[in-house]
């Protein structure tokens, strides 16, 4: 009997993942989805990437995740604390995160990333932050109406259950410790509400 997929769905975090996808290097062994709820971009990942894990705290996203891995032996998903986990060092060599940094602390989150990544590897982090100060407003205010149509044109959702919080640092903050811990990254600011992070890791000497 023929198993239904999921429903597709679309928000401003899914609006993020054509840039993701296009960011994997080739020839990628082992991906990581830092955050990854219900395995959505984790299940992209696998047709890229040999081997995806994907970690998250929530025990409900992972149970919805592993329920639509339809056992997919490419991937894994691990439930759990990501600062803490059982991961291996310089096991990956793509690391992704959407929307789940602002969840713990930014500056641990992305030195555990860049230590996870091996030599040469990619990190793409998108992530909400708040606004401070005028210039920061009104690049907000700017796209309010491209944002509201935006969503309700793709009838944009939310997964049930996703967990959600408020931002702590601003767009200057996470721009300035970004740049301090991974030197070389590329930062933007998108119009639907999000930054993002790449950044490759330097590969060793000789290599």
């Amino acid at each position: 009997m023929h198993r239904a997929g999921p429903t597709p769905y679309w928000n401003t975090n899914v609006a993020r993942h054509p840039g993701i996808l296009r960011a994997i290097p080739g020839g990628c062994g082992d991906a990581l989805d830092v955050g990854c709820g219900d395995g959505l971009l984790a299940r992209k990942l696998a047709g890229r990437a040999e081997r995806v894990t994907g970690i998250d705290k929530s025990p409900r996203m992972i149970s919805r995740a592993r329920a639509l891995a339809t056992d997919d032996p490419r991937l894994t998903f691990v439930e759990g604390d990501f600062l803490t986990a059982d991961l291996p060092d310089e096991g990956y060599d793509f690391i992704c995160s959407v929307s789940a940094v602002h969840h713990m602390d930014f500056e641990a989150a992305l030195v555990r990333m860049r230590e996870l990544l091996r030599p040469a590897g990619t990190l793409v982090v998108v992530g909400l932050a708040r606004e401070e100060g005028p210039a920061e407003w009104a690049v907000t205010i700017a796209a309010a109406p491209v944002v509201r149509i935006t969503k309700v044109l793709r009838r944009a959702r939310e997964p049930e259950g996703m967990p959600v919080t408020v931002p702590r640092m601003s767009y200057r903050q996470v721009r300035a410790t970004a740049r301090r811990l991974l030197p070389g990254v590329r930062y933007r600011r998108h119009v639907l509400r999000r930054y993002s992070l790449t950044w490759r890791k330097p590969g060793r000497a000789g290599t």
